[in-house]
C-alpha cells in the first residue's frame, strides 16, 4: 500500500520545458513550454498569434540554438518574412544559415473534393522532411483552420486532428499551433483545446477607446502556472508579457540609507532617510511641492553619483529643469553626463501596459538606482483604479526585486483629503509614505509636511511647516500657541509676542539686577559705617582702658610710696620715748 511521502514526491522528475525566449511568458508559464508538444494559441483577429509564434522559433534559434519549421496555410513564407522585418527578425537569413525552415502550404476549397478517404497524409510526410531535413526541434503551424475549413463531416475532422496532434508528439517537437477562436468556444472546430497539452489564450479588447491585449493560460497538462489575466504587449523587440513580478514577496532587502534630499526632512526620519530599494509615496493637493520634493530626491541621487530616471506626465523636460532652477536645483549637470533621465510623456499616449513595459525596458537599458514618477495620479485617465493598482502593484514589486529606490507622487483631490488616501490605492503598498498639505490660517494659505509612516524606523508625528525658497525647500521650527502649532502670520504673530515676552522678562531681570546691586551698595554702605562706627567705639574702649591702666599704675605707685614714708618716721620715735 503506497503512503504520502512528502520527500518522495519532491524527488519526482518536473515535466521537462521548451524557454520561449519571449519576455514574460517563460515566467508565467514556470518554464516555458511543454517539450515535445503541442501547444494551442488561440484568439480573435489581430491578437498576434502568428507573431507568437515566429517568435517562439526566432527565440529559439538565437537563443537556444533549436532549428525551426513554420508552416503556413495563409501567408507566404516572403510576407511572413516581410511583416516581421520591422520587429528585427530575419527570416530568410536564418533560413539560408540552416536554422529554419519556411513552408507555404497552399489550400484552396475549390480544389478539394472531399471523399470518405480524405487525411492529412500529404500533410505529414511534407512536414517530417521539412523536420528533419534540418534536425528542428520546434514547430509552427499557423492556422489550423485552413486545414479543415468547409469540411462538413465532423467524424473525418476530429479523427485527423487527433491524428495531427499525435503526430507531432511521436515526433518529439516542441510545437505551437494557431487558431482561431470561435462563437463561444476557445477554438472553430472546439475539438483542438481538449487535444492540446497547454493552451493559451489571446485577447485583444478596446475599453474606454484604449487596445487592451490580455493572455491567460488556460491549460497546463503536468505542470503548475499563472492562472491569471497577464498584460501583453508587441512592441518592437517582439512580444513582452508583463507579470506580476515576486510574487512570493522573497526580495532581498538593504540596510543602506538614502537621503531626502532635504535634510530637514531627514531629521525627520530616525534613521535620517529612508533604506535603499524602498518605495516612497509624497501625495498632497496641488501647489505643495510634490513635484519638487521629487526633484530634490533625483538630484540628492545624482550628487552622489547615482544614476536616476525621472518620469513626469505633466511637464516636459525643459519646464521642469527651469522651474527646479528656480529652487536652487540645477538638473542640466546630471543630464549632461548621463546620471539623469527625464521621460515625458502624456499619460493618454499610451496604455497602462505600455506605460509598465517602457518603464521595464528603460530600467533595463539605463540601469538607475533611483525612479521618480511625476504624478501617478495621472495614470486614473488610462485605466479604471483596479487596473491602475495592478499596474503600480506589478511596478513596485519590479522595483523591489531590482533594489532600486522609487519615489510616486500622488495628487490627492478634496474629496479625500480628510481619510488621507489616494485614489490609486497604493498608500499601504508604498514602505514610505509622506503627506503634503495646504495649512488654511486667517487669510493664507501655508504648506506642512508629515510622516504618515515609514516601514523598520521611526519617525516624526510633527506636522512640519515648510517653504519654498531660492535653496530649495526649508523646513521651519514648530512654533505652538495656545491653540496647537501655529503657521505663517500666526506663527510671526507668535514669535512678537514671545520676543516681546522675551524682551520683557529680561528687561525684568536687568530691573532685578539693578536693584540688587543697589541694595547691595546699600548694604556695604551700611556696614562700613557700622565698622567705622565699631572702630570709633573700640578706640574709645582702648583709650579709656589705657586710661584705667596708667591710674592703676600711678595708685600703685603712690601707695608703695606712702608705705614708705610711714615706715621712716616710726624709727626715729622710739629711742626719743626712751
Amino acid at each position: 500500500m503506497l503512503k504520502n511521502n512528502p520527500s518522495s514526491a519532491i524527488s519526482l522528475p518536473r515535466l521537462p520545458k521548451a524557454l520561449t525566449g519571449i519576455d514574460g511568458l517563460d515566467e508565467i508559464t514556470e518554464g516555458g513550454l511543454p517539450l515535445g508538444r503541442p501547444t494551442l494559441v488561440c484568439g480573435s483577429a489581430g491578437c498576434g498569434k502568428t507573431l507568437m509564434g515566429v517568435e517562439f522559433l526566432v527565440r529559439g534559434i538565437t537563443e537556444f540554438d533549436e532549428p525551426g519549421v513554420l508552416m503556413a496555410f495563409e501567408e507566404t513564407a516572403e510576407e511572413l518574412a516581410a511583416n516581421v522585418t520591422s520587429l528585427g527578425f530575419d527570416l530568410l537569413g536564418l533560413q539560408e544559415a540552416g536554422k529554419l525552415r519556411l513552408d507555404h502550404v497552399h489550400i484552396d476549397r475549390s480544389e478539394i473534393e472531399e471523399t470518405g478517404e480524405y487525411d492529412l497524409e500529404g500533410l505529414f510526410i511534407r512536414l517530417g522532411y521539412a523536420i528533419d531535413s534540418i534536425g528542428a526541434k520546434r514547430v509552427v503551424l499557423d492556422t489550423i483552420e485552413a486545414l479543415f475549413s468547409g469540411f462538413p463531416n465532423q467524424a473525418i475532422l476530429r479523427s485527423e486532428i487527433r491524428r495531427l496532434f499525435r503526430w507531432l508528439k511521436d515526433k518529439g517537437v516542441t510545437t505551437i499551433i494557431t487558431a482561431e477562436r470561435g462563437d463561444g468556444t476557445l477554438t472553430r472546430q472546439g475539438l483542438e483545446e481538449y487535444v492540446s497539452d497547454c493552451v493559451i489564450l489571446l485577447d485583444n479588447r478596446v475599453i474606454d477607446q484604449i487596445t487592451t491585449r490580455r493572455l491567460r493560460i488556460v491549460k497546463y497538462r503536468g505542470s503548475t502556472h499563472g492562472t491569471n489575466e497577464y498584460p501583453y504587449l508587441i512592441t518592437q523587440e517582439g512580444i513582452s508579457v508583463v507579470p506580476v513580478t515576486s510574487l512570493k514577496l522573497a526580495h532581498e532587502v538593504s540596510d543602506e540609507l538614502v537621503s531626502t534630499g532635504v535634510p530637514a526632512l531627514d531629521e525627520m526620519f530616525g534613521l535620517k532617510g529612508f533604506y535603499r530599494g524602498s518605495s516612497v509615496l509624497i501625495t498632497g493637493t496641488a501647489g505643495t511641492a510634490k513635484t519638487t520634493l521629487g526633484a530634490a530626491f533625483a538630484n540628492e541621487i545624482c550628487q552622489k553619483g547615482g544614476r536616476c530616471l525621472f518620469f513626469a506626465f505633466e511637464e516636459s523636460p525643459q519646464q521642469l529643469v527651469r522651474n527646479m532652477a528656480s529652487v536652487g536645483m540645477d538638473l542640466n549637470p546630471w543630464l549632461d553626463q548621463g546620471l539623469l533621465q527625464i521621460e515625458a510623456s502624456r499619460p493618454t499616449l499610451n496604455g497602462l501596459e505600455k506605460h509598465l513595459v517602457t518603464i521595464h525596458k528603460l530600467i533595463s537599458v539605463h540601469k538607475p538606482d533611483a525612479v521618480v514618477i511625476d504624478p501617478i495620479s495621472n495614470l486614473i485617465t488610462v485605466g479604471n483604479i483596479a487596473e491602475v493598482r495592478n499596474m503600480l502593484t506589478r511596478l513596485i514589486d519590479f522595483l523591489k526585486v531590482n533594489n532600486i529606490t522609487a519615489v510616486f507622487t500622488s495628487l490627492i483631490s478634496g474629496r479625500n483629503i480628510q481619510q488621507e488616501m489616494t485614489e490609486e490605492g497604493v498608500s499601504s503598498l508604498v514602505d514610505t509614505w509622506i503627506s503634503v498639505r495646504d495649512l488654511e490660517g486667517i487669510g493664507e494659505r501655508n504648506r506642512g509636511i508629515s510622516i504618515l509612516k515609514a516601514r523598520g524606523m521611526a519617525h516624526s508625528n510633527q506636522v512640519r511647516e515648510f517653504i519654498v525658497t531660492n535653496h530649495g525647500i526649508q523646513l521651519l521650527d514648530v512654533v505652538i500657541g495656545p491653540e496647537g502649532i501655529v503657521t505663517g502670520a500666526s506663527r510671526l504673530t507668535q514669535q512678537l509676542q514671545e520676543q516681546a515676552q522675551a524682551l520683557a522678562i529680561q528687561q525684568e531681570l536687568e530691573r532685578k539686577d539693578r536693584e540688587l546691586a543697589r541694595k547691595r551698595l546699600v548694604l556695604e554702605a551700611t556696614i562700613a559705617n557700622l565698622r567705622t562706627e565699631f572702630e570709633s567705639v573700640e578706640d574709645e574702649l582702648r583709650k579709656i582702658s589705657y586710661e584705667e591702666q596708667n591710674r592703676q599704675q600711678l595708685l600703685s605707685a603712690g601707695r608703695k610710696q606712702v608705705a614708705g614714708t610711714t615706715g621712716t618716721g616710726q624709727e626715729h620715735a622710739a629711742p626719743t620715748a626712751e
